[in-house]
């Protein structure tokens, strides 16, 4: 269990919550494990499958602390919330954000900030930890290009203005990707950033990191009352879930670019975890995906110190975090919205 942004963390699968006064209790079997006050709580988000007591989700809704319910490896189930509360205020809010772009601008323009912010940083740390085996020039070529969108960025005037420098941030970015693969090089080459299908090893690797990251961050907006289909910068499109995709972007390369880069450069995943299908499309085989998974999630429990908070958190809850700081953001509790920025 963590508690971080008045939020308690249930991070053990089988802690079961529940009500003790105006407490609220961790339990594992009989034994205690943890108890807080409701009165310090504003959520809590637990991932566990035992679930809580009908009396403390009572208790959550009458105080107004929101209860999200996920399964151990993040799949939204429910959310708890009281009458006079609930996520009604929070999400008309978020439409009247998203209906103007006036208001969106500044969530969008953090997010790719923050997005392009940590791909300068994912092609530095390879230019810094591998001066030797890679081009230094061309790295250092793009990290100058990227130090430069981004302050192109701060000044976007619109947001048809910043897709375009997030779409040029993308090309002097992948145009130096293929250099941050520094083993399997003849079965791991990447060219550029295809999709829709994807046409090669290291591209079908990426969409998949892409889907799986994206799908947390759904999660966790839901799991604090956004409406994840609502977004800032993506547009509302049916079946699109447009505000994840709003999230996911400053996530991409700390969470899913270099954990690609692991299983490639590590070699945990070879030119054998690969068909091609009849039309050309490459995809990865069952085992492999598997094999992806496994490591995802064992990626998802190493610790970091996040960059806002300061404080340790396990990768796995950066969504999560992310998604607490947009909240409090459209609820008027933080100024502007703070993207992850990782160094």
């Amino acid at each position: 269990m963590k508690k971080l942004l008045n939020t308690l963390f249930i991070l053990t699968d089988d802690y079961y919550l529940s009500l003790e006064g105006e407490s609220v209790v961790i339990s594992e079997g009989k034994e205690k494990k943890g108890q807080f006050p409701l009165h310090i709580l504003e959520e809590i988000i637990s991932f566990s499958y035992a679930g809580a007591s009908p009396a403390l989700m009572g208790a959550c809704a009458a105080n107004g602390i929101g209860l999200a319910m996920l399964t151990p490896y993040g799949k939204f189930l429910c959310r708890v919330e009281g009458r006079t509360r609930g996520n009604i205020l929070l999400r008309k809010e978020q439409y009247r954000i998203s209906d103007d772009e006036d208001r969106s601008l500044p969530y969008a323009r953090n997010m790719i900030l923050g997005k392009v912010f940590n791909e300068r940083w994912t092609v530095d740390r390879t230019l810094r930890d591998y001066p030797m085996r890679v081009n230094s020039d061309m790295l250092s070529e793009s990290i100058e290009k990227l130090k430069k969108q981004i302050e192109k960025i701060r000044k976007s005037v619109s947001i048809s203005n910043l897709r375009g420098i997030e779409g040029d941030s993308a090309v002097d970015y992948f145009g130096v990707f293929n250099d941050l693969i520094l083993n399997q090089k003849d079965d791991f080459r990447f060219t550029g950033r295809n999709r829709r299908p994807p046409l090669d090893n290291v591209n079908a690797m990426l969409s998949f990191a892409y889907t799986l990251l994206a799908n947390d961050c759904m999660n966790a907006l839901e799991s604090v009352g956004l409406d994840s289909y609502s977004g800032f910068m993506h547009t509302d499109k049916p079946g699109r879930a447009s505000l994840a995709l709003d999230l996911e972007e400053e996530l991409r390369a700390p969470m899913a670019d270099r954990f690609v880069l692991t299983m490639i450069n590590k070699k945990m995943i070879t030119s054998k975890s690969f068909s091609v299908t009849g039309d050309g499309a490459v995809i990865m085989t069952d085992d492999a995906r598997k094999t992806f998974l496994s490591k995802w999630q064992e990626r998802k429990q190493e610790e970091i110190i996040h960059p806002y908070l300061q404080e340790k958190v396990k990768w796995g809850l950066v969504p999560y975090i992310q998604a607490l700081l947009l909240s409090r953001t459209i609820r008027g509790d933080l100024e502007e919205y703070p993207p992850f920025m990782w160094k």
